[in-house]
Parts: structure tokens; sequence; C-alpha cells
């Protein structure tokens, strides 16, 4: 390890950045230092700049992952080599606002019918269940299940947030049945590597195949379970308020997101043409003479 990435790597850890931002803004780094070959510290603003087109054009990457090597590049040269940029430096790629896609409660139900073992039928149940993300049901710990309270201990979220979510009765008798299947120690889904965690990878790949078993035409995420979770609340009527606290958004726009993609929601809201008489008649515009 060089001393400029023991630095960084120190720097990063002292502003307590989750492990996943620190592999991804190493990865950044060691991506631009391969491109120019020569260490990054002798890389100027211009350069930097010419790199971000060439992922842009040649590597066609997507605009959050380019937003995520300028947010690299601005802590290395900011915050490690203390370098001076002015304001606006490094602009960022305007991210397309996309709507999530939604699975009916039938077709949540269907998917769970093919989800392969039990292992991954509990953990893909607490991602919808409890509306976690992918990251926070593989960290789950058996210590983390409160049956008296009904509530799942979420530690270190996204943001390094801890927060409480719902455990369902139905996701409560799921647990307990893989619990004593398996008799994990610590972690709810431990992985077959002895004191880890399941893997992100696995349990996406599992949902894939589940939802490819099922017939499902959609293209189906574990996050996909936590937007339907959001959703459906939003459809029995919960308080917006209590869903963004559920769900662990900072932003009560984040949560407002889902009303765009409730058919049901869409389908009440009545429209102000109704106002009208059923029987009215739009009369011919007069002519003039």
């Amino acid at each position: 390890m060089t001393p400029l990435r023991k630095r960084m790597l120190e720097d990063m850890q002292l502003r307590n950045l989750t492990p996943e931002t620190q592999r991804n803004y190493q990865h950044h780094i060691t991506g631009l230092a391969r491109f120019y070959m020569t260490s990054p510290d002798q890389i100027g603003l211009e350069e930097i700049r010419e790199y971000q087109v060439y992922l842009i054009n040649e590597r066609r990457q997507s605009p959050p992952a380019v937003n995520q090597f300028v947010s690299a590049a601005k802590f290395l040269y900011n915050v490690t080599l203390e370098t001076p940029w002015p304001e606006g430096a490094l602009v960022r790629a305007r991210v397309p606002r996309k709507l999530p896609t939604i699975l009916s409660p039938e077709e949540v139900a269907l998917f769970f019918d093919y989800v392969p073992s039990l292992r991954y039928r509990a953990a893909l149940m607490t991602a919808y269940g409890a509306g976690l993300r992918v990251s926070e049901v593989v960290a789950l710990k058996v210590a983390d299940v409160d049956s008296q309270r009904m509530l799942l201990r979420v530690e270190q979220g996204k943001g390094n947030k801890d927060r409480y979510a719902m455990l369902p009765q139905r996701l409560l008798h799921v647990l307990r049945i893989w619990w004593r299947a398996a008799r994990p120690p610590f972690w709810m889904f431990p992985s077959w590597r002895q004191g880890r965690h399941m893997n992100c990878g696995a349990l996406q790949l599992a949902c894939r195949e589940a939802a490819r078993r099922a017939g499902l035409t959609k293209r189906v995420t574990v996050h996909t379970l936590r937007h339907s979770f959001a959703t459906h609340l939003l459809e029995q009527g919960s308080d917006i308020r209590v869903i963004q606290a559920l769900l662990g958004h900072s932003n009560i726009q984040t949560t407002a997101h889902y009303a765009g993609v409730s058919s049901r929601l869409i389908s009440q809201t009545r429209s102000p043409l109704d106002q009208f008489d059923p029987h009215f008649r739009a009369k011919d515009k007069p002519r003039r003479r």
C-alpha cells in the first residue's frame, strides 16, 4: 500500500465513512491512477476532468457511477491532499429520475412461492416485511430481533444511522422457523465463511432466480421488495411520516416519491372533471357573424 493510499484510507476512517464507501472511493482513484499511469498527486484538475469525460463517453458509465468518481476525487484532492479547488470545479452528472419497479401483492405472494430455500425465503421476507435494504438484511443479527416489542433493530444503516423497523407477526414466525432449523449463533443469515454474514450478491442472485422461476417479467431485485413495501403501506393509508421513519429516509421528499408509483392511489383520486353533472354536454362555441 502506497503512503498516499494509506493516508486517504485513514482520512476516510477518521470521518467514519462506511466500508463500502471506502472501497468505492479507492476503486475510483485506482482507476484514475491506472488511466494516466502515474500517482494521483501528480494529476491536475484538467486531467481529472478529461478522465470524467472518458468515463461518460468511452466507458459509458451511468450518471450515479460518474458522480461517485467525482465524490472520490474531491475527497482525495480536497481532504487528503488539501488541494484548493474553485467552486464547481468538477460538475456532477444529472441523474434521470426514474420510477422504481413495484410488485403487486399478488406478484409478491407468487414470488415467495418460488424462493429456493428457507434461508433465502426468510431473508427476502425480511426485505419486504420490514422494508430493509439488502445490506441491512444480510447484516441483521439474532439479537436485533425484538419479539417482545415486535421490532427489528437496524444498526448503522445508510448514513451511519440506527433505527427500528417493524417486525410483522408472519415474519417473526418465519424467522423462528429458520433459527430453529439453522441455529445461527450471531448473524441471522450467516455465510459459509466462519464469522461472516451472507453476501449481498448471493441474496440478489437468489432474488433474481426466484423472479425468473415465478415467471415475473419485471426486473426484480431485493430493493424492489423494499419499494413494494413502502408503496403497499402508502396504499393502505399509512402516514407518510411513519413510512419515512421505517425506511430510514432523511428527506420526506424521498418517501413522497412512492406516491407517484401507487396505481391504487392514482385510480382512487377524483378528477375535477367528475364534479360536473353526468348529463353535462359541451355546447358548440357560438360563431361570430
